[in-house]
């Protein structure tokens, strides 16, 4: 059974971004590969301009970001949605609520609506008072006004499932394993195997980066620390001018070639992860995938994938001791082994798009047949 399928909520693909656009741009090739049609909504500022993306259509809609700030994102959610409402999609996927469950109201009722619910958005530390209590709220909207529901954590599911007695999906994010290394992309850092640690991650207050670049200012080793990620936001400034006089410390902004990121993780000595909030973070999965020994923030998100595979840290301290402890070779091979099988049994991408496919048909059927029964009442009376 063939579908039509309308992807909203990321920037586009291929991906330039971050967690949504992988997924959007895995899912839709996955998905049209197994002979369903896709559309993915791209955001004009967006540098791929055509009009389709390895079998994936691909809809460009005004996206006034760039011009207004994070408030256009409200705008290109609609844009968005009001594009949706004339293209007979028979499943409609949004990925987040933050911007778009107020105008989920204006979709098609005869589309299937399944919400990818995030990771509670109003928990995030970057937000003000008031913009927490509207994540909340939108949140809220987007547990009421969808069809389905979908968890990429099993504490993410815990959470809508005590809140709200509602029952999601539980899909992981997924990656895949990266055997293709080129030590020569080391040479363009002026780096060696082994001889630096790494971090790659959105510049955020919640990513711990802060806490992470402490605890290795106090450390005595004489490793660099390279830190992937782009700086030219409020918080990147701060970092680079509090720890810019730490010749240690290379801050490289964003990277998106894939062979290149996964080679610097690849060789490194340690590879940090200080996300604390979200379901199961695309860049850690990415990190486990390309043989990292990982340092994770210790929560309930980091321990559900590392389990015992990785070490953790709660303070600067923690980091400071974590870097100057020399880790046994055996340690460190049995932790990335565990986490290399866990790529290739629980987060695949395969298996990951076969799971997709099913619940988006099997969530079309209920919901046909619920508008049918709906249908026979109404002609009835």
């Amino acid at each position: 059974m063939s579908i039509r399928i309308g992807i909203i909520g990321s920037r586009g693909i291929p991906n330039h971004y971050g967690g949504f656009e992988r997924l959007a741009e895995q899912l839709s090739r996955g998905l049209v590969n197994k002979g369903h049609e896709v559309c993915v909504y791209n955001s004009h500022n967006h540098p791929y301009v055509e009009n389709t993306w390895r079998g994936v259509n691909i809809i460009h809609c005004y996206d006034p970001e760039h011009l207004i700030g994070c408030s256009g994102q409200f705008i290109y959610d609609l844009n968005c949605m009001l594009d949706a409402r004339s293209r007979k999609f028979d499943i409609i996927l949004i990925l987040g609520y933050t911007s778009s469950s107020i105008w989920t109201r204006l979709l098609p009722r005869s589309s299937t609506i399944i919400y990818h619910m995030d990771g509670l958005e109003w928990q995030r530390s970057k937000y003000s008072h008031n913009t927490r209590k509207f994540l909340l709220y939108a949140e809220k909207l987007a547990v009421r006004l969808s069809d389905f529901h979908i968890s990429d954590s099993p504490p993410i599911q815990s959470y809508y499932l005590d809140k709200y007695n509602l029952s999601t999906e539980y899909i992981a994010y997924g990656s895949e394993l990266f055997t293709e290394v080129n030590e020569e992309v080391l040479k363009n850092y002026e780096l060696t195997p082994d001889s630096y640690l790494m971090l790659i991650a959105r510049i955020e207050p919640e990513n711990n980066i802060e806490m992470i670049l402490q605890g290795f200012s106090l450390s005595n080793t004489e490793q660099q620390l390279l830190v992937v990620g782009n700086i030219e936001n409020n918080f990147g400034k701060y970092l680079t001018k509090k720890f810019g006089c730490d010749k240690r410390i290379r801050f490289t902004g964003s990277l998106y070639d894939d062979k290149i990121t996964h080679t610097l993780r690849h060789y490194s000595h340690l590879y940090f992860h200080g996300h604390s909030s979200g379901g199961t973070n695309p860049s850690l999965l990415e990190a486990m995938a390309s043989s990292c020994l990982i340092a994770a923030h210790d929560n309930v998100f980091n321990r559900t994938v590392l389990e015992k595979e990785a070490f953790y840290f709660s303070s600067a301290q923690d980091i400071k001791q974590l870097i100057e402890h020399k880790c046994h070779p055996e340690t460190r091979t049995r932790m990335v082994s565990v986490n290399l099988k866990k790529i290739t049994t629980k987060y695949n991408w395969e298996e990951i798009i076969d799971h997709y496919e099913r619940y988006m048909l099997q969530c079309r059927y209920i919901h046909s047949n619920e508008r049918n029964l709906l249908s026979k009442e109404y002609s009835c009376e």
